[in-house]
């Protein structure tokens, strides 16, 4: 799995908060779809960046490690 990091992201538009952000303001994700090189992610709290981006084959596992709790921290 290949990540690379956007330093700088707020020349990217169309940002979503990740279904599995915690409502009460902490703990938020944000994912950008559509991205050609893979599938980036940023702290919404920091909406300038970074963001890693993801390869896409690399995406649902993690997403996977997430739900099932495997990552502690996360989620």
């Amino acid at each position: 799995m290949t990540e690379f990091t956007i330093l700088n992201t707020t020349a990217l538009s169309g940002w979503r908060k990740s279904s599995y952000s915690d409502s009460n303001g902490g703990s938020c994700l944000e994912v950008l779809d559509g991205y050609p090189s893979g599938v980036p992610v940023r702290d919404s709290k920091n909406p300038q960046g970074p963001a890693i981006v993801f390869a896409v084959n690399g995406w649902i596992p993690f997403v996977a490690a997430v739900k099932n709790g495997e990552l502690p921290g996360v989620g």
